[in-house]
């Protein structure tokens, strides 16, 4: 038949017109390059595992997009079409096929696109054919259950509100009795506490223990840290499913929470596709610029051991240990030295696994394949190569840093009877660390309320002296008033408040002769000033003086989750107590 007589299904002339919408330059080179060389044919464990399977080749697999985007988009398969292979897509059958390349004969592990000479980013195309697929309905169904939940209960495992905080305080509690001590340890919303820790649903679910482990190290070194009662969940599954519309919501639920709690760090735990995707493409996804710094609890462990906050001792983990590159984490993100680093100070015997590093095999469980029940034949037979891996080091325990490794390597290490035990590196060092007979903890305080501070509030226009003391009073502050500058300096000299807003356009003396008389003063200069500003022009009255710039700064109309935000920030950096307290 004359393919332009062909009749093409609505889903599969819905994924053609997508398909020109989501092309990016990455992409398009990435469909343009391949030469065919066949390099990363062997690099696939999937191929090594089903030899003298073809269909399994990264380069067949991504022809079977590249075909389209050649019949559609590039100008050869316009012209030659029988000479670059290019062809169209007609049937809903034919969607079901390349469905069944696209989730169930990779997991996007990238280990192709390292050993590819021309770049082609095989794992990148592989994604945005999901995303075509997802985008008319057609995935696997562990794929649509898991993102359903992501959208709509706000955690990738449908794991309610209740059930987080309940598991909080159990954990918390068990830390409690085993260390001794007799108030919480496990902060819940508390704000502009430093740290920010964001966990996989998985840990509340089948592993809390990590939790516990994880409190455990942050107490010990007595940092001073929350987890928050929303926006805990730092898994993303848009970046398995393809679906960035779904990425940006779940980031920006991460984001969101770390803004309104004004903290200055989100730790994400040991996930590699939750660090990935929260850190790397989260802000890209939202289109979001992010305030505040982001790592992985690696580099948390490694810094606390460093700098001595925390001391441990590696005779407690006195077994052969091995490490599993989690794929996101290393070939997508570079984390690989850190965790070896990590494992040489707490535990007494590790072992290599070869290849490693870039070069690691996948676990067989990335690529959200975990929860596409309908491949797990496919995928334990592939998990072949990875079972080899691990027998060849002797290890008793394999360490990796990704809570869908630990599922992976758990499937298939009871699949191959390999008797090796799969933990995380928040489990070494939470058994190695040695704890002081006297534990220093970051007492609790109340972050809600300014209960006990007094604010003098300098401005000229009485509606705006009214709505931020209405703000401050609301929050439980005390507020003082002064409507020009002359009886602010008067204020600030007798009342010595813990903080003043000051506005810059006020009739008489200005809010720059203010602030200068006021930083000038030996009893105001220490003073924290928040300016408040609806001429925003007259920045330079301030920031132009050889004096210490204004500890904060805003911009009328001011709203009031930002007033009391910026407020209890600059209260928090200047470690303040209330004078009245």
């Amino acid at each position: 038949m004359n393919p332009a007589a062909q009749t093409r299904s609505h889903k599969a002339q819905k994924v053609i017109e997508r398909l020109h919408k989501k092309l990016n330059r990455q992409m398009a080179l990435s469909l343009a390059g391949c030469v065919h060389c066949g390099l990363c044919t062997n690099s696939c464990h999937y191929v090594l595992a089903n030899p003298g399977d073809p269909t399994y080749a990264p380069a067949y697999k991504a022809d079977q997009i590249r075909k389209i985007f050649k019949r559609h988009i590039d100008w050869t398969g316009r012209v030659f079409p029988w000479w670059v292979k290019a062809k169209s897509i007609f049937t809903d059958e034919e969607l079901e096929e390349l469905k069944d390349i696209a989730f169930g004969k990779c997991t996007n592990c990238r280990r192709c696109t390292i050993n590819c000479p021309m770049g082609v980013d095989f794992a990148t195309v592989n994604r945005m054919t999901r995303g075509l697929l997802v985008s008319v309905g057609i995935m696997p169904e562990g794929v649509a259950v898991v993102s359903k939940d992501q959208w709509e209960i706000g955690n990738q495992m449908g794991v309610l509100k209740e059930e987080y905080l309940d598991t909080l305080q159990w954990m918390d509690e068990e830390l409690q009795e085993e260390l001794g001590l007799s108030h919480s340890l496990i902060p819940i919303d508390k704000k502009g506490a430093r740290i920010m820790y964001t966990i996989n649903p998985r840990e509340v679910k089948y592993d809390p223990r990590t939790i516990a482990d994880a409190a455990k190290i942050f107490t010990l070194a007595g940092e001073d840290w929350t987890m928050p009662s929303e926006g805990w969940d730092m898994t993303n599954f848009g970046l398995f499913s393809g679906d960035d519309d779904l990425g940006g919501t779940v980031a920006k639920r991460v984001y969101d929470k770390a803004e309104e709690l004004g903290v200055q760090k989100v730790v994400i735990s040991e996930c590699g596709h939750g660090y990935r995707s929260t850190r790397c493409e989260g802000p890209n996804w939202a289109g979001k610029d992010i305030g505040f710094e982001m790592e992985s609890s690696v580099l948390t462990m490694l810094r606390y051991i460093r700098e001595g906050k925390i001391r441990v001792d590696k005779s407690r983990n006195n077994v052969p240990v091995t490490f599993h590159d989690s794929c996101n984490n290393a070939r997508s993100c570079g984390l690989y030295e850190e965790p070896r680093e990590l494992l040489q100070l707490v535990c007494t015997e590790f072992r290599e696994m070869y290849p490693n590093r870039a070069e690691n095999y996948c676990c067989t469980g990335g690529g959200g394949a975990m929860s596409m029940s309908e491949y797990t034949p496919r995928r334990l037979k592939s998990a072949k190569i990875k079972a080899d891996q691990l027998r060849a080091t002797g290890a008793k325990i394999v360490v990796t840093s990704c809570h869908n490794c630990v599922d992976g390597l758990t499937d298939l290490i009871r699949h191959y009877n390999l008797g090796i035990e799969v933990k995380q590196l928040v489990n070494l060092v939470a058994s190695a660390l040695v704890v002081p007979e006297k534990i220093e903890v970051v007492a609790p305080r109340p972050v809600h309320s300014l209960k006990g501070f007094r604010i003098l509030i300098v401005d000229d226009e009485p509606d705006t002296r009214t709505y931020l003391s209405t703000i401050l009073e609301d929050a439980e502050a005390t507020t003082l008033q002064a409507a020009d500058g002359l009886k602010g300096i008067e204020q600030a000299r007798k009342e010595k408040p813990d903080l003043i807003t000051l506005d810059l356009s006020m009739p008489g003396l200005d809010g720059g002769d203010v602030f200068v008389r006021l930083r000038e003063d030996p009893e105001t200069a220490a003073i924290p000033i928040c300016i408040v500003t609806g001429r925003p022009e007259l920045r330079r009255l301030i920031y132009d003086k050889p004096h210490r710039p204004p500890e904060g700064y805003l911009d009328k109309p001011v709203s009031e989750e930002t007033f009391l935000k910026n407020v209890r920030k600059i209260l928090e950096l200047g470690r303040k107590e209330p004078k009245s307290a």
